[in-house]
């Protein structure tokens, strides 16, 4: 492709970005996760999530960083939510205290099996058994944005691409704005399901999850566990650096930069990045994608 036709050369237009961080289970950790969000923040994204688990205390310290997001940042905090492991109550009661603080949008996702990643999904008795139910209950309880999942790969539970779809369709149907994909490595894979996908008539934003390696023998076992491909020659780009981690972080940085200027030239103009509650790497493909740093206001 000549450079005068290639976006991430000629005059990238304009990106939307949105930022996906954990929530800190120790000082040490909450230390580095603002630190990250310091960083990252006055490239003015779209939204920030925050991640979701099951058990009370996880419940907590999302609950405690979207409220200091809230309180601190002029940053617009989108909280996940799923599932597992509580009755609908419960949940309901989630959504009315994100309310309360003022979060306007909703990660809903059904969760992981609470035997792990493989083993079948019991919903809880007086739970919501699908994120298509929860999805519906996050809008009945407030004018929430909300964002769901999406495969390019489908879902592992899935038996058929045309599933898949239909169950991101019945989300849709139910109240979700914005699908957020699983994270890929091949931008064909992509591609291809947005085509699927517009073909049935769904037309909300498809946003691309992107993942920064950071590590790759653990990626390429999330990933596997998940139903997302590892392609042979990202394998091989790491290959031998298990011990040289300045080498490694430059690798990462030029694959993730070499999927996200792809992706850009390709017509894609937002991306939903899988931080790791790590800030330089991301901030370093968002400034080739051309977003410079604004100044940040804090929230009056």
């Amino acid at each position: 492709m000549p450079d005068a036709l290639r976006p991430s050369r000629a005059g990238a237009p304009p990106i939307n970005v949105s930022f996906e961080f954990f929530p800190p289970k120790s000082e040490e950790m909450e230390t580095a996760l603002w630190a990250s969000i310091e960083r990252l923040a006055p490239l003015n994204p779209s939204f920030v999530s925050v991640t979701y688990g099951a058990g009370g205390s996880t419940r907590q310290r999302t609950h405690s960083t979207l409220a200091r997001l809230m309180n601190e940042t002029s940053l617009k905090p989108a909280a996940h939510l799923t599932c597992v492991g509580a009755s609908r109550s419960e949940i309901d009661e989630v959504v009315t205290g994100y309310l309360d603080i003022g979060v306007r949008h909703i990660v809903a996702l059904r969760g992981d099996p609470p035997g792990g990643i493989g083993t079948a999904f019991a919903a809880h008795p007086d739970g919501y058994s699908t994120s298509t139910d929860l999805v519906a209950g996050v809008r009945k309880i407030g004018d929430f944005e909300v964002s769901v999942s999406a495969y390019p790969e489908k879902h592992p539970e899935s038996a058929t691409f045309d599933q898949d779809i239909d169950v991101l369709k019945a989300k849709i149907d139910a109240g979700a704005t914005r699908a957020i994909t699983q994270f890929f490595f091949e931008n064909d894979m992509y591609l291809r399901y947005l085509d699927r996908v517009r073909a049935k008539g769904i037309n909300i934003p498809i946003v691309p999850g992107l993942v920064p390696v950071q590590n790759f023998k653990q990626t390429a076992s999330f990933a596997q566990k998940t139903g997302a491909s590892v392609p042979a020659w990202l394998a091989s780009r790491f290959e031998g650096l298990e011990e040289d981690a300045a080498t490694r972080r430059l690798v990462a940085a030029a694959v993730a930069a070499e999927q996200a200027l792809d992706l850009m030239d390709r017509g894609v103009q937002d991306f939903h990045f899988y931080t790791m509650n790590k800030a330089d790497l991301v901030f370093a493909i968002c400034h080739m994608l051309g977003l410079r740093p604004q100044p940040a206001q804090k929230a009056a």
